[in-house]
């Protein structure tokens, strides 16, 4: 039945919408209850606040399960299902189908803080500070699930049911990756939420000791290692699909993911001083502060179309909303670290900038910098349109000015820092750092031996050398005070931490070396076959064996099986019955030094030709590999048991002890 009285009436539309409107009042009751609960101490407005959370999310999983039942069976009397499902797609397809588009984007997101903000009940040390921190996630909460009870509803119905539906977008069913990424990416972004909960909890409170940063330091390095997973997963997605080979062009969207991870990483390593050393106390409130705006920023840029970007999923009014909480957000943010300044002044300051928290001061400065370039020319061709009335494009080549040489002095600090102590450093630099700047020395000058004839090529191999050398220096030490390696498993079960910390950094060697050939040695050439003639392509012989086409349900694919060398791949172009455009679907084989890729772009069975673009990049399987690497460090990091930080100020220190983050 799709009327009710004259009106367009879906029983699983309704079924979600009161789903929503129950999850809606279930917050706005935590969020009153949570500000009471705070201002009066006590403690069963407090325990009636997470019982709140507890009805929010379930009724948001309540809606959540109705959309997808709805998509799972053809639903189309749910004016989203109608418009972003279809008949025919794979059983996979209709499962991502709910966050393919941006009514569901925003459920899932406001699923996903329902989620954050029941585990936080759940969770949360009993202290002052937990019914603010409930208080301030409801207000997140709140205005999700009030954008999908108003202007993006996903259970809006229709009277005019389709038979087969529109389907969805070519890009988001060409791939399974897209079942993945944007799951860890909303987790990276709304996992943010929670520091800047106990963030603006301990502004409200004045309770600004380290106890706020016990509590959020695994919630940050959580949504960091599902940022940086989803990154990468980005990147994968954009190398596997899209058919030019690379794998980050600086689109606004990527950028937009890239901004809150920079900050997030600052914070990770600023944590460490505060801890140490009762310094940047309030430097690390505004880190965490602007890293959550800044996925709120993120999102405005994604769903306002005020951006161009294969990536970006509509325009509409509710880019102004999104514009509107982000300054919400940093307006009480900023506005209560402001009314805290007496408070959040250091005790302490820095003793020596040749030590490891000059050095990791050093850092976040470089990453917050590089999140302020990236904004602003993101944001430049905006601001140009609205003061001149044209807009200009920002090239890759633009980001690269400023992005190499920042990369290379993260990589140089990055190798810095854990060779010194705290405090200052009892002897020469030299002696401390003199292995890793040998090591570096000798890593550039092999690759300019070797044919890199890049300086910043070369000098990221002499960096990434520098980096291990200086870990192996690290490991080596701590192994022979403890009697050689055979004591290292022991040391690492001793202190996940740090060793943790050593493996992330690691990674982070791989990923550049990843970067820097991958970009700098990238070849593509595009050839036109014929069936059964070779050409040498890129120095290897390319014959195309065979065209043939494939047929399913919900798309048509024209084959094409290329030799290359030794290898064969089958590079595919897929027609979509929703979408008369052709798909381009590259096929690649992986390798440890370097990827064989190619992409189909014209066939012709008929004819017997094929036009294929051949192309080669070292190295660019580091990347991913990195990232695993340093994901790895990162879980191991997190198996560290929480302590409290200990009251008393770290001493200066012999050279070369190990990082603890």
């Amino acid at each position: 039945m799709t009327e009710f009285l004259g009106l367009a009436f879906s029983p699983l539309g309704a079924v979600g919408t009161l789903s929503l409107l129950f999850a809606f009042a279930f917050t706005l009751y935590a969020l009153c209850s949570g500000v009471l609960a705070g201002l009066r101490g006590d403690s069963r407005l407090e325990q009636s606040a997470r019982l709140a959370l507890w009805g929010n999310f379930l009724f948001m999983t309540l809606a959540m399960g109705t959309l997808e039942y709805a998509i799972l069976h053809d639903d189309f009397s749910v004016r989203y299902v109608a418009q972003h499902s279809m008949t025919v797609s794979p059983t996979w397809v209709k499962v991502v189908t709910l966050w393919a588009a941006l009514e569901g984007s925003i459920l899932l997101w406001a699923w996903m803080l329902s989620l954050y903000a029941f585990i936080v009940s759940l969770t949360a040390r009993r202290d002052v500070l937990r019914p603010w921190v409930m208080a301030v996630m409801s207000v997140s909460v709140l205005f999700f699930v009030g954008l999908n009870l108003t202007v993006a509803s996903p259970f809006t119905p229709v009277v005019d049911v389709p038979v087969q539906g529109q389907g969805p977008n070519p890009l988001l069913q060409n791939h399974w990756m897209m079942a993945v990424h944007p799951v860890l990416m909303y987790l990276g972004f709304v996992g943010l939420s929670v520091p800047f909960a106990y963030a603006v909890a301990a502004l409200l409170t004045g309770r600004l000791g380290e106890s706020w940063l016990v509590q959020t330091r695994r919630w940050t390095m959580v949504a960091w290692a599902f940022l940086s997973a989803a990154i990468a997963a980005g990147g994968w997605w954009s190398y596997e699909i899209l058919g030019w080979g690379g794998y980050w062009a600086w689109d606004p969207v990527e950028n937009a993911s890239f901004v809150p991870w920079l900050l997030a990483t600052a914070f990770i390593h600023s944590v460490q001083i505060q801890e140490r050393r009762r310094m940047l106390k309030g430097w690390n409130i505004y880190l965490i502060v602007f890293a959550y705006a800044a996925t709120v920023l993120g999102t405005f840029l994604t769903r306002s179309g005020v951006v161009e970007s294969v990536h970006a999923f509509s325009n509409g009014p509710i880019g102004a909303l999104f514009l509107g909480f982000f300054a919400l957000l940093v307006s009480i943010g900023v506005g209560l670290a402001t009314w805290r300044l007496p408070a959040t002044r250091d005790p302490h300051s820095l003793d020596s900038p040749v030590s490891r928290e000059g050095a990791v001061l050093g850092g976040n400065v470089l990453f917050v910098v590089f999140a302020a370039l990236v904004v602003l020319a993101t944001l430049f061709p905006i601001f140009l349109e609205v003061a001149r009335g044209y807009r200009t494009v920002v090239g890759p080549s633009f980001y690269n000015q400023f992005a190499a040489p920042l990369g290379l002095l993260i990589l140089l600090l990055m190798g810095v820092g854990p060779a010194l102590p705290w405090r200052r450093l009892n002897g020469s630099l030299w002696q401390s750092l003199r292995f890793p700047l040998l090591a570096a020395v000798v890593g550039a000058a092999l690759a300019l031996l070797l044919g890199v004839r890049n300086l910043g090529l070369a000098l990221t191999v002499g960096l990434c050398l520098y980096n291990l050398a200086s870990l192996g220096q690290l490991v080596w030490d701590s192994a022979r005070a403890r009697g050689g390696f055979a004591a290292l498993p022991g040391l690492v079960r001793e202190y996940p931490r740090r060793y943790g910390a050593y493996l992330a950094h690691l990674g982070i060697v791989f990923i550049a070396l990843g970067i820097g050939f991958s970009s700098t040695y990238k070849a593509k050439e595009e050839v036109t076959l014929q069936l059964g003639r070779p050409q040498t392509v890129l120095g290897k012989q390319v014959t195309l064996t065979a065209l043939n086409s494939e047929q399913r349900p919900e798309r048509v694919s024209e084959i094409a099986t290329v030799q290359v060398g030794t290898e064969t791949l089958l590079p595919k172009l897929n027609t979509y019955v929703n979408m008369p455009q052709a798909v381009a679907m590259p096929a690649v084989k992986y390798h440890f030094m370097g990827d064989t890729y190619v992409t189909l772009l014209t066939a012709k069975r008929d004819q017997g030709w094929a036009t294929v673009a051949v192309i080669q990049s070292p190295l660019v399987g580091w990347v991913w590999w990195g990232t695993a690497v340093l994901l790895l460090g990162t879980y191991l990091s997190l198996s560290a048991p929480v302590r409290e930080i200990a009251p008393r100020i770290v001493p200066a220190r012999a050279p070369r002890e190990g990082v603890t983050a």
